[in-house]
């Protein structure tokens, strides 16, 4: 290959359902290696397979690539909401260009490189179960290679239904691939793969060899599940003379579940779109599956978009598949949100808490964005995704909480002793003046009223202000609530007692 060549990757997947995260991760690392290399990341729409194609899935995608990180600089993309192509090599959909796979298949028909087929479904199956009881790998007898041209001619006159095969030439193949390095391939086990089917569209075969090579594509990532189909892509470049401007392979290790078999819906969620809805940030999510079977060989663990862009490297990429750990995603996820500024998570999480009942219940008072934004501030420190925010503080949403006496005393303390404590507790709280009413300020003022004795005025304190057991520190909630709020509070529970 000429390395002059501009880097051009692409990213193709199939419109048949919601985007896998193992596709994802393909896509990123074909996006990373076209940024690190100033190159260009092409989307292609492969719709060929009519049957399973799925209505919405090409938008979805690329509203899940967008949402990603992954800027698309050519092919498929969406403009005010609508589908549209951007670039000079196009279509970019297969479904457009048949016209354009016919031509091809044509010429390695003339070629001799291809061959109608007219096998019915019946004789195939009687084939393939004649082959099984000798014992012999499945694959095409070429019983229709024989066909004069006369023959083939009055068959296709005569309406019968045909596929083109591949003539898969004699010898050995090897494909140079720069995550497992060379694979050669017997070509005898190979078979002749149909590469037109019945209904005039491409296999896939055909269609991606065709199409990298007309839209200039000089690397292709893909997961390792394709190794075994590169070779019919190898042998379809040297048919065309294409073989010294081959893309370059990258098969890419397999996401394994925690049986190390390839992960499936079996396992629970597998789409980014499951992913996204849990309230993950794209940022973890990004940053979870690059580290999939790539490693920086540094310490770090935590990286940005254009960190990974400036470290990215083939040669870091594994060759053992590797499992997905939700606990580690939940860990990555978790760090990522503590690097967030609180208006930015306010932004990404508040349909998440509208989302919620307890939201949906409280006053108006509780929804103020200021308001929500001290909450933020508090709880991102614990949070693992944008669902849970609230979640274990719904206190800060209401003002009916149900307090016992019990849950109040510290120790042995008396229903007397925890109200003289959360009298001394009111009265530090109503000393703080309004424009001093800081986390700072609340805290060095009740530990000093505390003392040695920080438990006895500081448990009733989180008792009387959360309604729970657990919760963060009463300094940390006196803030969020509020002078007011808080005070009310601690009244209230005084009166109770």
């Amino acid at each position: 290959m000429n390395d002059k060549r501009e880097i051009r990757t692409r990213f193709a997947p199939s419109p048949t359902g919601e985007l896998h995260i193992g596709t994802l991760r393909s896509a990123l690392s074909s996006f990373l290696y076209a940024r690190k290399n100033g190159g260009k990341f092409i989307l292609r729409i492969e719709d060929t397979d009519q049957g399973r194609l799925v209505e919405g899935a090409t938008k979805r995608m690329i509203e899940v690539l967008g949402w990603s990180g992954l800027e698309i600089d050519e092919g498929v993309v969406l403009e005010d909401g609508e589908i549209k192509e951007v670039g000079k090599y196009g279509p970019y959909t297969q479904s457009k260009r048949l016209g354009i796979y016919k031509k091809y298949v044509q010429q390695l028909v003339d070629e001799e490189k291809a061959y109608y087929c007219f096998c019915t479904p019946e004789r195939l199956d009687d084939m393939r179960k004649e082959q099984q009881n000798r014992k012999e790998a499945p694959r095409y007898d070429r019983h229709c290679l024989s066909l004069s041209k006369e023959e083939i001619e009055e068959k296709i006159k005569n309406g019968e239904k045909y596929v083109v095969r591949f003539r898969v030439p004699e010898g050995k193949t090897v494909v140079k691939d720069l995550v497992y390095g060379k694979i050669e391939i017997e070509n005898e086990t190979l078979g002749d793969n149909i590469i037109l089917k019945s209904d005039g569209f491409p296999t896939y075969h055909l269609a991606v060899v065709v199409d990298d090579y007309l839209m200039r594509i000089t690397h292709v990532f893909r997961g390792a599940e394709w190794i075994a189909s590169a070779p019919i892509h190898v042998l379809l470049y040297n048919a065309f003379g294409w073989e010294d401007i081959m893309p370059e392979f990258a098969h890419m290790p397999n996401i394994l579940g925690q049986n190390k078999k390839k992960l499936s819906k079996r396992e629970g969620s597998v789409s980014v779109e499951d992913f996204r809805k849990q309230g993950y940030p794209a940022e973890a999510i990004i940053n979870f599956i690059v580290l999939l079977g790539w490693n920086p060989k540094t310490e770090k663990e935590i990286f940005s978009m254009d960190e990974l862009i400036e470290q990215y490297e083939i040669k870091k990429v594994n060759k053992a598949g590797a499992v997905f750990d939700i606990k580690r995603l939940d860990w990555i996820s978790a760090q990522h949100i503590k690097q967030m500024e609180v208006d930015d998570l306010y932004k990404r999480m508040i349909l998440f808490l509208e989302e919620k009942e307890f939201y949906k219940n409280a006053s108006e008072e509780f929804k103020i964005e200021e308001y929500i934004k001290k909450i933020l501030t508090i709880e991102k420190e614990r949070l693992e995704k944008f669902t849970q925010v609230g979640e274990n503080n719904q206190f800060f949403f209401n003002d009916n909480l149900e307090i016992s006496a019990d849950s109040m005393r510290w120790k042995d303390s008396g229903d007397e002793d925890t109200k003289n404590n959360l009298k001394k507790a009111h009265k530090v709280l109503e000393n703080i003046p309004e424009k001093f009413w800081s986390l700072e300020n609340i805290e060095k003022k009740l530990l000093d009223t505390a003392g040695d004795k920080r438990g006895d005025l500081l448990f009733p304190l989180r008792a009387v202000l959360t309604g729970q057991n657990r919760s963060p520190s009463p300094f940390e909630v006196a803030w969020v609530l509020g002078k007011e709020k808080s005070l009310e509070r601690i009244k209230k529970a005084i009166e109770s007692l």
